[in-house]
Protein backbone atom coordinates (compact mmCIF):
# COMPACT_ATOMS: atom_id res chain seq x y z
CA UNK A 1 0.00 0.00 0.00
CA UNK A 2 1.24 3.32 -0.86
CA UNK A 3 1.71 6.07 1.61
CA UNK A 4 -0.96 8.20 0.19
CA UNK A 5 -3.93 5.37 0.31
CA UNK A 6 -2.33 4.25 3.84
CA UNK A 7 -3.19 8.20 4.74
CA UNK A 8 -6.42 8.71 3.00
CA UNK A 9 -7.29 5.21 5.03
CA UNK A 10 -6.37 5.99 8.18
CA UNK A 11 -8.02 9.92 7.68
CA UNK A 12 -11.25 8.44 6.40
CA UNK A 13 -11.72 5.97 9.96
CA UNK A 14 -10.16 8.65 12.20
CA UNK A 15 -13.25 10.66 10.41
CA UNK A 16 -15.84 7.96 10.57
CA UNK A 17 -15.08 7.20 14.52
CA UNK A 18 -16.02 10.28 15.18
CA UNK A 19 -19.34 10.12 13.02
CA UNK A 20 -18.44 12.38 10.27
CA UNK A 21 -21.06 12.33 7.40
CA UNK A 22 -21.02 12.08 3.80
CA UNK A 23 -17.55 11.40 4.27
CA UNK A 24 -16.25 11.76 0.30
CA UNK A 25 -12.73 10.64 -1.11
CA UNK A 26 -11.89 12.67 -4.71
CA UNK A 27 -8.82 11.68 -6.30
CA UNK A 28 -7.20 14.74 -8.09
CA UNK A 29 -3.91 13.22 -9.04
CA UNK A 30 -4.70 13.42 -13.10
CA UNK A 31 -6.05 17.12 -12.23
CA UNK A 32 -3.64 18.73 -9.99
CA UNK A 33 -0.20 18.65 -8.56
CA UNK A 34 -0.86 19.85 -5.58
CA UNK A 35 -2.43 16.67 -3.81
CA UNK A 36 -3.07 13.47 -4.51
CA UNK A 37 -6.48 12.89 -2.77
CA UNK A 38 -9.08 15.19 -0.96
CA UNK A 39 -11.39 13.87 1.67
CA UNK A 40 -14.32 16.06 2.39
CA UNK A 41 -16.55 15.40 5.47
CA UNK A 42 -19.69 17.19 7.38
CA UNK A 43 -19.56 17.37 11.09
CA UNK A 44 -22.90 18.83 12.76
CA UNK A 45 -21.56 21.25 14.89
CA UNK A 46 -18.07 23.35 15.44
CA UNK A 47 -17.17 20.67 18.68
CA UNK A 48 -17.87 17.82 16.63
CA UNK A 49 -15.71 19.16 13.66
CA UNK A 50 -13.25 19.95 16.09
CA UNK A 51 -13.28 16.71 17.48
CA UNK A 52 -13.02 14.94 13.91
CA UNK A 53 -10.18 16.92 13.30
CA UNK A 54 -8.25 16.66 16.12
CA UNK A 55 -8.92 12.51 16.10
CA UNK A 56 -7.92 12.50 12.05
CA UNK A 57 -4.47 14.17 13.29
CA UNK A 58 -4.28 11.87 16.13
CA UNK A 59 -4.51 9.02 14.12
CA UNK A 60 -2.16 10.06 11.19
CA UNK A 61 -0.06 11.24 14.03
CA UNK A 62 0.20 7.52 14.95
CA UNK A 63 1.51 7.14 11.74
CA UNK A 64 4.19 9.56 11.50
CA UNK A 65 1.92 11.77 9.76
CA UNK A 66 2.67 15.13 10.58
CA UNK A 67 -0.18 17.93 9.24
CA UNK A 68 1.80 20.97 7.24
CA UNK A 69 -0.59 23.27 7.46
CA UNK A 70 -4.28 23.72 9.16
CA UNK A 71 -6.82 26.44 8.69
CA UNK A 72 -9.78 27.35 10.20
CA UNK A 73 -9.96 25.59 13.34
CA UNK A 74 -10.78 27.84 15.76
CA UNK A 75 -14.05 28.96 13.91
CA UNK A 76 -14.74 25.52 12.98
CA UNK A 77 -16.77 26.16 10.07
CA UNK A 78 -14.21 24.89 7.46
CA UNK A 79 -11.01 22.85 8.72
CA UNK A 80 -7.93 22.84 5.90
CA UNK A 81 -5.74 20.02 7.10
CA UNK A 82 -2.78 19.91 4.47
CA UNK A 83 -0.71 16.67 4.73
CA UNK A 84 1.05 17.27 1.35
CA UNK A 85 -0.04 13.81 -0.54
CA UNK A 86 -3.81 14.33 1.01
CA UNK A 87 -5.96 17.31 2.14
CA UNK A 88 -8.78 16.73 4.46
CA UNK A 89 -11.79 19.21 4.06
CA UNK A 90 -14.52 19.02 7.42
CA UNK A 91 -16.88 21.51 7.36
CA UNK A 92 -20.06 22.52 9.16
CA UNK A 93 -22.89 21.07 7.00
CA UNK A 94 -24.24 24.84 6.07
CA UNK A 95 -20.45 25.70 4.75
CA UNK A 96 -20.04 22.22 2.85
CA UNK A 97 -23.41 23.38 0.57
CA UNK A 98 -21.80 26.46 0.25
CA UNK A 99 -18.76 26.14 -0.96
CA UNK A 100 -19.93 22.70 -3.07
CA UNK A 101 -15.94 21.62 -3.44
CA UNK A 102 -17.48 18.30 -4.98
CA UNK A 103 -18.78 20.29 -8.11
CA UNK A 104 -15.40 22.57 -8.24
CA UNK A 105 -13.27 19.36 -8.00
CA UNK A 106 -15.63 17.52 -10.70
CA UNK A 107 -13.00 16.41 -12.79
CA UNK A 108 -11.40 14.43 -10.38
CA UNK A 109 -12.51 10.92 -9.81
CA UNK A 110 -15.04 10.41 -6.64
CA UNK A 111 -13.72 6.87 -4.74
CA UNK A 112 -14.79 4.61 -2.41
CA UNK A 113 -12.60 3.94 0.35
CA UNK A 114 -13.07 0.06 0.19
CA UNK A 115 -11.71 -0.02 -3.16
CA UNK A 116 -7.99 1.62 -2.35
CA UNK A 117 -4.99 -0.35 -2.46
Amino acid sequence: MNQSVEMVKTAYNALSDKKGEDITIIDIRNVSVMADYFIIASGTNSSQVQAMVDNVEEELGKKGYVCKQMEGYRSANWILMDYGDIIVHVFDRDNRLFYDLERIWRDGKTIDVDTLS
